[in-house]
């Protein structure tokens, strides 16, 4: 049976299934087969089957991407177009849909695991999936070429220093610096483009800490997995069908204070976190860190203005609380290829007006290649160990 008439047969069949509730058994797309009129050979009905399986359980034709061990991201621009990463950028598969029907019913399936409303009233959403994975939809007519999806895959396995600077993402100089900033508990910011690897370096760094050391996480969405046998996740929570029981960031963040920390981590700050977090890290709690999406290291003081100043705290205010907040700024790059990689480590400096410039401490390329920069000899004080 060739794939067009397969299309035809499922959409008949689930047609009928869906006017005669019950469980998904061979039996039954034999009967709804026999009541069309159709074939009703066991290849028929074991194909007709499966295809409806993909429909209803899991991530249906998308499973099998989700499940290659190096894929990121699966990314569906309606029916016809479905991209995955594997960290060499964006490859297009093989993998269609009948028609944007069935993209609409898979993403209205996936949001109702959630807990989530999807449909033209609320045309998309955003939740995590109970294996972790990310889900974003958009519906048509909204999205074009049809109802978009977009997945971000959690990393199984968290990538040690050595294995980041065997694949390129980090250099052997670059990995040493990062490990001394660990362990003199500086705190940081890890920070990139979309898909620069912010995730997946903290979670490298993370594994890093001290054993001895608490790690309390706070998230939007749980993606962060460290390799440390002391951590304590929290996750936000977005309110439910009737408007009610979110927990946001900030209030998480709050918590974490009273949950006696050596670390706190707020894995991803884009939002009016930024002052609960500025704060934390000016009451003596030391070694804190995140991600933060940035150009560059350059632009991360005016980033976090922007955040801090929705947030209602006032420009001089936020430059004293981030002066004395961070001590370094980790800055990642991406090339066109997909390669991620280090580019910068850079420390804040608050100049004579009060306002927070970034300078370079180590720069790095994509080939390999490092040097240094006026905020060199800054990294070098703050590196040195403390004396009693």
């Amino acid at each position: 049976m060739n794939a067009r008439v397969e299309d035809d047969l499922v959409a008949l069949v689930r047609e009928r299934l869906t006017r005669e509730p019950g469980d998904l058994t061979p039996q039954r797309v034999a009967a709804a087969l026999r009541a069309e009129g159709r074939p009703v050979g066991d290849a028929t009905v074991l194909l007709v089957h499966e295809a409806l399986s993909r429909d209803v359980l899991g991530a249906g034709p998308l499973e099998p991407l989700l499940r290659q061990p190096l894929v990121t991201d699966v990314l569906v621009n309606g029916p016809h177009q479905v991209f995955i990463d594997r960290g060499q950028g964006l490859e297009q598969t093989d993998v269609r849909f009948r028609d944007d029907d069935a993209v609409r019913r898979l993403a209205q399936r996936l949001a109702a695991r959630g807990g989530r409303r999807l449909d033209d009233a609320s045309p998309w959403v955003d939740l995590r999936l109970a294996d972790g994975t990310r889900f974003h939809a958009v519906l048509a007519p909204l999205a074009r070429p049809g109802t978009s999806l977009s997945l971000r895959v959690p990393r199984s396995q968290v990538f040690t220093l050595e294995q980041l600077v065997d694949t390129g993402a980090v250099t052997a100089g670059g990995a040493r610096l990062l490990t001394r900033i660990v362990e003199r508990r500086l705190a940081f910011l890890v920070t990139g483009g979309t898909g620069s690897g912010k995730t997946t370096l903290l979670n490298t760094l993370l594994s890093e800490v001290d054993p001895r050391e608490r790690l309390v996480l706070v998230e939007d969405a749980s993606e962060l997995r460290p390799d440390h046998p002391h951590v304590v996740a929290l996750e936000a929570r977005p309110p439910n069908l009737e408007g009610q029981g979110a927990v946001t960031v900030c209030q998480l963040v709050r918590q974490a204070l009273r949950m006696r920390p050596d670390r706190l981590v707020v894995g991803e700050v884009r939002g009016p976190e930024v002052v609960d977090l500025l704060a934390a890290l000016n009451t003596g709690h030391e070694g804190g860190s995140g991600t933060l999406h940035a150009n560059s290291a350059a632009d991360v003081p005016a980033r976090i203005e922007s955040l801090a100043l929705a947030a209602g705290l006032g420009r001089e205010a936020t430059h004293s609380q981030l002066s004395s907040a961070i001590n370094v700024v980790i800055h990642l790059a991406r090339t066109p290829a997909g390669h991620r990689f280090l580019a910068e480590v850079a420390v804040p400096m608050r100049d004579e007006a009060g306002i927070v410039r970034v300078l370079t401490a180590a720069r790095f390329t994509a080939c390999g290649e490092s040097s240094t920069g006026s905020g060199a000899d800054l990294l070098a004080r703050a590196l040195e160990p403390e004396t009693s």
